[in-house]
């Protein structure tokens, strides 16, 4: 696969900000094709039938005249300036109109600055990034923090089909910089099933989920070694402490494609660790295997 072109999604925050200078390095590395969209909500509100109105359309004009100038301002610095004169800006929902984007560049990253949103705003909806890596079929690398350069990668990788490409896709954004690698599997507890006499040995489970996840990366990484590390806890919690102890620059997860309705109601690791933000994180979207008939 390709990281190019590069997209951004941006706005006139810092963090609209961190992602474009992000972006920019990944652009660079990569040799890959850069683009900035900014996706102003503002503009959604004004009906058609006004800006057919006289005057309308130098209502919608000014208003596209400010959110250019706004964001303009902020990424001043963080984009060569020929891509900050050809920004982008649309109208309409931002994670609807950055997934037409997307599919109209075929763009091979996209990338999002990260916020941090209370519990109340992602259970009623969450956030464009929530909403992004729930229906984008790209991956989309959210940022958390500003880095001088991706020299360590910390790639999350569970035993399901979505295991391997996920570690091959990490491996491939790790050859870019050069970086370091480290792959880590999460054992959670196994829990108790009802009206069942004999239950799951805890030691005996986490010993040969650590051998599966052994046999797994070995069969991805024939070529080179990879570093392997394996805990238990809970998912999301226990890959931020690793990132956080081992100063992870990028931590790669794979993304299940589950229903958009699951995944409001339910979560997923994916998500939940996209709520703390320990450090920038790529998520991998991957299919479901095909079901033979």
């Amino acid at each position: 696969m390709t990281w190019s072109p590069v997209v951004v999604g941006v706005d006139a925050s810092r963090e609209g900000a961190l992602a474009a200078a992000t972006a920019w390095s990944i652009a660079r590395a990569a040799g890959a094709e850069y683009r900035l969209v900014h996706v102003a909500r503002e503009m959604a509100k004004v009906p058609a039938v006004v800006a057919q109105a006289p005057g309308g359309a130098e209502v919608a004009q000014r208003l596209a005249a400010g959110a250019r100038r706004r964001v303009e301002e902020v990424l001043r610095g963080n984009a060569p300036p020929e891509v900050v004169d050809h920004l982008e800006i649309c109208a309409g929902n931002p994670a609807w109109i950055l997934r037409r984007v997307a599919e109209e560049y075929e763009a091979g990253l996209l990338v999002l600055g990260g916020k941090r949103h209370t519990a109340p705003v992602r259970w009623f909806g969450g956030s464009t990034v929530h909403h992004a890596v729930r229906t984008i079929d790209v991956p989309i690398l959210v940022t958390a923090c500003p880095r001088p350069q991706i020299a360590r990668i910390l790639v999350a990788i569970d035993l399901s089909h979505a295991g391997k490409p996920t570690l091959e896709t990490a491996l491939r954004f790790a050859s870019v910089f050069s970086a370091q690698i480290r792959a880590m599997h999460v054992v959670e507890s196994f829990p108790p099933i009802p009206d069942v006499a004999i239950q799951i040995d805890e030691q005996e489970y986490f010993r040969l989920a650590g051998e599966e996840f052994t046999e797994l990366v070995a069969s991805a990484t024939e070529t080179e070694t990879v570093e392997t590390v394996t805990r238990r806890g809970a998912a999301a919690r226990t890959i931020a402490e690793e990132a956080a102890a081992w100063e992870a620059d990028v931590v790669v997860v794979g993304s299940h494609g589950k229903g958009w309705v699951d995944r409001v109601l339910l979560g997923s690791a994916t998500e939940r660790l996209l709520n703390r933000l320990p450090t920038s994180v790529l998520v991998i979207p991957m299919r479901a295997p095909a079901v033979e008939k």
